[in-house]
């Protein structure tokens, strides 16, 4: 395939980060290290003596997680803008961006039930809530599974081919023209 300058692989905007150097892959970290977090938490408040704490400090992960899911989607609508209607890597978006709002909402429900005080009869996380964030996260996998397959089989805001031989030349020798 000849090199192209294809618009994803530019930023839409100079917010969701220069070029090469997307913000999205960065922040998503975020919410998927709180939400793995808060099931560990939910898991530990099982067995723990003093289930109420690990219950509640998985509702603040959970929480946390929220934030930075919407955080982290105002950035993926920005690379998501850049990329071309009718390819497979917007409807790889798309499916992307689908399943991280279903994610989002079902953390957003979750966090919304654990605030009206609901907990199994020790105080810890009842085993439905914790199911149901078992679940939202094997989904958050298949997602990510999609969000690589932009980022590494579509270069979606990846530096161009032409640039990233740079990394690839001896060092100390000059760069072909």
């Amino acid at each position: 395939m000849a090199s192209r300058n294809l618009p994803s692989k530019e930023p839409a905007t100079k917010a969701a980060g220069p070029y090469g150097h997307p913000l999205h892959p960065l922040l998503v970290t975020v919410p998927i290290g709180a939400w793995v977090a808060s099931l560990v938490f939910d898991i530990v408040s099982k067995v723990s003596n003093d289930p109420t704490v690990y219950a509640r400090g998985a509702r603040w992960l959970i929480g946390i997680g929220i934030v930075g899911a919407i955080v982290a989607a105002i950035f993926g609508l920005m690379d998501q803008a850049t990329i071309p209607a009718d390819t497979q890597a917007k409807k790889t978006a798309m499916t992307h961006m689908t399943l991280n709002l279903l994610v989002t909402a079902a953390f957003i429900a979750s966090w919304l039930i654990r605030n009206n005080g609901s907990v199994g009869t020790d105080g810890s996380t009842s085993p439905w809530l914790v199911a149901l964030s078992a679940i939202a996260l094997l989904v958050l996998s298949v997602s990510g599974f999609l969000g690589g397959m932009m980022t590494y089989r579509f270069g979606v805001r990846v530096a161009r081919e032409e640039d990233q031989a740079e990394g690839y030349e001896a060092a100390g020798r000059p760069r072909a023209a």
